[in-house]
């Protein structure tokens, strides 16, 4: 037996699964079918409002959509943060359509010229990941006879400790080296373009909440040091995210009140908040993440050499990241349940299997369980975030996840 990740406070500690106050059948039969990922609003909501109240007023708070970019999401969280951030042109013309072009950036390598031109024509801010990038953007707006709005991506020489991917500290296609980040900073602006500031970003799914303090100030003593090489004030510093939700066994919540007070306190010996200067958090599964749950119906319960495996109508197709298949380095198991017997005792050991012709299609690996029989639901938690979109959802021509977005008044 392995044991599984904790199943998020909204939904524990009751004998069925309700989301918004409705058992699993319900919102199943209201989205007409399994599998279906059900996102709650209004969880949603009071996660930004807890983020809001504990950060600084000083520091704005941006949506990074590659997290869900759900449409109906999107325009539900859109007047909830100051920002949106787009990692495609697909995700640019997303946010598009609930979102001022000016509170939008725009990160990535590989950005084609047709993405770069979309975003300058719209207005959107670049944050330019290499200097071939920033020419390129310069050429284009040369073109079109607009001045390119752009921010430089900094690769910094500092990582955060602890995070599930790092991306600073070391090689990467992420950014520009931040000893070259200000060289670039004086080209962009002697070429006409319209410099909107850093963006600096050092790893994600984090839970220490020291070691995010610790990444942030020294996140802010590096735009204090690039601003003064560059010789130019940054109108906006994009600290990054990075703040974890607990998926697996051990793991325990970021210490969010911690975080906003040290952040206050940096502030207060940052040359930059003294001035002008902008302050943004980027996060995306922080704030949705935990507002989803993932339903698959059972359609199979068979014995093989003494194991249990319970067959269900979904997969990593759907999930990817519950299979462990998504950046996961050993294989730990997401809170998983009997949508029906939520607090019923487990009777034995069962792994949660899914309909993939594929042993990779595993979806909780030998994990205790009550008992549960074809027709029942499984649940799958922490499954707002990096689910339907961040699946192989075309793999062995299975129908694609249902989505279903739960407003508070519903």
């Amino acid at each position: 037996m392995k044991p599984m990740g904790p199943i998020p406070p909204a939904f524990a500690g009751r004998q069925v699964l309700t989301i918004a106050g409705h058992d699993a059948e319900y919102w199943i039969a209201r989205a007409g079918d399994t599998p279906l990922f059900v996102y709650d609003l209004a969880l949603i909501a009071a996660r930004v409002a807890e983020v809001r109240a504990a950060l600084p007023d000083r520091i704005d708070l941006h949506y990074a959509i590659k997290a869900n970019p759900l449409p109906a999401l999107l325009a539900a969280i859109s007047p909830l943060v100051d920002g949106l951030d787009v990692a495609s042109g697909g995700e640019l013309a997303k946010a598009l359509e609930v979102k001022d072009a000016a509170a939008i950036s725009f990160a990535g390598p590989g950005k084609r010229d047709d993405e770069l031109e979309a975003a300058i024509v719209a207005g959107a801010t670049l944050n330019l990941e290499s200097e071939g990038e920033g020419r390129r953007a310069l050429a284009i707006g040369h073109r079109l006879g607009i001045a390119p709005r752009v921010a430089v991506r900094v690769n910094p020489d500092f990582e955060l400790r602890g995070s599930g991917m790092r991306m600073g500290g070391r090689a990467s296609p992420f950014g520009v080296d931040a000893d070259r980040a200000a060289i670039l900073v004086r080209d962009l602006i002697a070429n006409g373009a319209d410099w909107h500031g850093f963006h600096i970003y050092t790893g994600s799914q984090a839970l220490d909440a020291e070691a995010i303090a610790e990444m942030q100030a020294a996140t802010l003593a590096l735009a204090d040091r690039l601003s003064d090489e560059a010789g130019a004030v940054p109108p906006l510093v994009n600290l990054g995210g990075g703040f974890g939700i607990p998926y697996f066994p051990g793991d325990t919540p970021v210490d969010l009140p911690a975080v906003g007070t040290a952040l206050g306190e940096a502030l207060t010996s940052t040359r930059l908040a003294s001035g002008p200067t902008r302050f943004a958090i980027e996060l995306g599964r922080y704030l949705v993440g935990e507002a989803g749950v993932y339903l698959t119906r059972v359609v199979d319960v068979k014995q093989s050499q003494g194991e249990t495996f319970v067959v269900v109508d979904g997969g990593l197709h759907h999930q990817l990241a519950a299979s462990g298949n998504f950046g996961t380095v050993v294989r730990r198991n997401y809170p998983v349940a009997n949508a029906a017997k939520l607090g019923a005792d487990p009777t034995g050991t069962v792994s949660v299997v899914g309909s993939l012709c594929t042993p990779l299609d595993r979806l909780a690996d030998r994990v205790s369980f009550p008992d549960t029989a074809v027709g029942d639901v499984v649940a799958i938690f922490l499954a707002g975030a990096y689910g339907a979109t961040a699946s192989p959802s075309a793999f062995l021509g299975h129908p694609a996840a249902r989505e279903l977005l739960i407003m508070p008044q519903t």
